[in-house]
């Protein structure tokens, strides 16, 4: 698998870009439109009154959202499997197609709401099917751009791009037919399905435009790039005693996480002791995680000095990013039941006018949007790809025809009731919107280096969280409902979204840079760690809103996460002129 072999895929572009890069931009968009829309639904589903017009399971806040935090730390675990074979065994190609197949029938579980255990069940399926997808799809993409790193910011904002377009049509499509009583969440959940199942489709049927990237490797772990710096070409493989500690902290990480929403739900603690003033569960997880710091010491002092300070980089980059995303998380999490329970979402007269006129405008507008970005693919690659093509304008044919019942059915409402999944939507458009101009900043002179990226990036997360808190300071403590106002939402999902912008897209390319091509699967799937345990750490606090609400107010629960990713952004960006030498050149 040789760089020169793939020269000839910059020599048809669509947009300035490779068109391979818009396959997989549409394949990851329709696996986002699924992810986003169920998680869209699933804190609602859980938490929604049994009965009623629309019934839900009925649980307790701290149950749905730990269940919710071991579901989306999971999805972002079992990447570290899924990079380590396809690397070894079946190749890039075939775990994305492999997986889109697990997560397609996990949502069909899902749909089938009616018992727990196919709920369970679903869940399982879409964390596995996940790991196989998520890293691969981003392993394709770097090899892709592996001549052209000048181009790879840009090119990730753009994949970004398709990842939040996705997200934005998913919330909004699964979360209005989800909580409509005229269907339910039954139809929400299978509406994922379908999408993910189509995503499938048009990747297998166009998986030839990449050349030979991501086919079965056929040297194995020691295959390497023919141009790889000397100076981090050491190879380091895995000892059976370094296998022996991954096994083990990967044993108890995934038990813990299983354990934690089970105790919850079930009151069955399996580390029902206690280890001094440490209860069980905390002991597990913090000797796991003290077998983790030893382990990782271990593999980057066998490397040689220019890799292990490049690998020293990007940890600080990914304990950074477990912060920001334990307190972005929140969005699916504690903001979902701020926006359900706590925030005015019945409209009448004019403004259920102005809202439905705005509605029209951020559905209808990205959605043309991204319909001319097919219109671009199309006319370039039909001929090659016919049936790849077909399969993705029916999808679109599709897409529109929901678009147009939902718009009918809201103009036609007397009184309009905002979805409360529908704030999500937010994220996701101001990521469309405005991810051409930062894409524009990193390409141009003017683009600043990582630490600062990432500082100014946290500020922004923290600011979004500070109008929240504002929002919410005359709401009584204790209270369970409240009606504020709808902009401090909006006016979160905005600074959170460019807080975002800075960092998540940015910390992909990174890594792609810092470490050799044969190492970028499993490094992405380290990567994918640290978000996993900031998901992780996202529902575990998220759980604690009731309790934080009656013990002090729902303003001192959001200042918390905006004090503290200020306090990060800050501490990162002092550590600018260390990251500078570590990363040996690097920007």
């Amino acid at each position: 698998m040789t760089n020169t072999a793939n020269d000839h895929l910059f020599d048809r572009k669509v947009i300035g870009h490779p068109e391979g890069l818009f396959v997989l931009f549409f394949t990851e968009m329709w696996e986002r439109f699924s992810y986003y829309g169920m998680r869209a639904l699933l804190v609602l589903f859980l938490t929604s009154a049994i009965t009623g017009v629309n019934p839900g399971w009925g649980w307790e806040r701290e149950s749905a959202l730990a269940i919710y935090g071991s579901y989306t730390s999971l999805a972002y675990l079992t990447p570290i499997l899924g990079g380590y074979v396809a690397d070894r065994i079946i190749g890039y190609r075939w775990a994305v197609v492999l997986g889109a197949l697990l997560m397609t029938l996990g949502h069909l579980s899902m749909a089938m709401e009616f018992h727990s255990f196919f709920m369970y069940l679903g869940l399982g399926l879409l964390v596995i099917g996940n790991g196989f997808f998520k890293p691969n799809m981003t392993s394709i993409l770097s090899h892709m751009y592996k001549k052209h790193p000048e181009k790879k910011d840009g090119a990730y904002t753009i994949f970004y791009m398709g990842v939040n377009s996705g997200a934005f049509l998913g919330i909004l499509l699964c979360g209005y037919i989800g909580e409509s009583p005229d269907w339910g969440w039954s139809y929400g959940f299978g509406l994922a399905g379908i999408f993910m199942f189509i995503g499938m489709l048009q990747f297998y049927f166009t998986r030839n435009i990449f050349g030979s990237i991501g086919l079965k490797p056929e040297t194995g772990e020691d295959s390497a790039d023919a141009n790889e710096d000397p100076r981090v070409a050491t190879r380091n493989p895995f000892s059976s005693f370094d296998l022996l500690i991954i096994g083990l902290i990967s044993i108890l990480g995934l038990v813990w996480t299983i354990n934690d929403p089970v105790s919850k739900i079930t009151k069955s603690n399996l580390f029902d002791f206690s280890l001094g003033n440490l209860s069980g569960d905390n002991a597990v997880i913090l000797f796991a995680l003290v077998l983790f710091i030893f382990i990782l010491i271990k593999r980057i002092a066998q490397y040689t000095p220019v890799l292990r300070d490049r690998m020293i980089a990007v940890i600080c980059l990914a304990f950074i990013t477990i912060f920001f995303w334990a307190a972005f998380e929140q969005a699916g999490g504690s903001m979902t039941i701020f926006a359900k329970d706590y925030t005015a979402r019945v409209l009448e007269g004019n403004s259920k006018l102005i809202f439905n006129v705005v509605n029209t405008a951020i559905t209808v507008i990205p959605l043309l949007i991204i319909s001319y970005v097919l219109f671009k693919l199309f006319k370039s690659t039909f001929d090659r790809y016919a049936l790849g093509n077909v399969i993705l304008a029916t999808s679109f044919v599709i897409i529109w025809g929901i678009v147009i019942y939902m718009l009918k059915n809201q103009y036609n409402d007397v009184q309009a009731e905002v979805p409360a999944s529908w704030f999500n939507v937010l994220n996701s458009l101001f990521i469309i919107t405005f991810a051409p101009l930062v894409s524009k900043i990193w390409e141009s002179k003017y683009n600043p280096f990582a630490t600062l990226k990432y500082g100014f990036g946290m500020i922004l997360l923290g600011i979004g969280f500070a109008a929240l808190a504002y929002g919410a300071s005359d709401i009584p403590q204790g209270a369970k409902v409240a009606s504020v106002s709808m902009i401090w939402l909006v006016f979160a999902y905005f600074f959170h979204t460019m807080g975002e912008l800075f960092i998540s897209p940015v910390g992909l390319s990174y890594v792609s840079k810092l470490v050799p091509g044969r190492m970028i699967a499993i490094m992405f799937g380290i990567w994918y760690l640290a978000i996993a345990i900031g998901n992780k750490v996202a529902g575990t606090t998220g759980g604690m809103i009731d309790k934080i609400t009656s013990q002090y107010s729902m303003s001192t629960f959001f200042l918390i996460f905006t004090l503290i990713p200020i306090g990060v952004g800050i501490f990162i960006m002092l550590l600018t002129p260390l990251v500078k030498r570590l990363m040996h050149g690097v920007h």
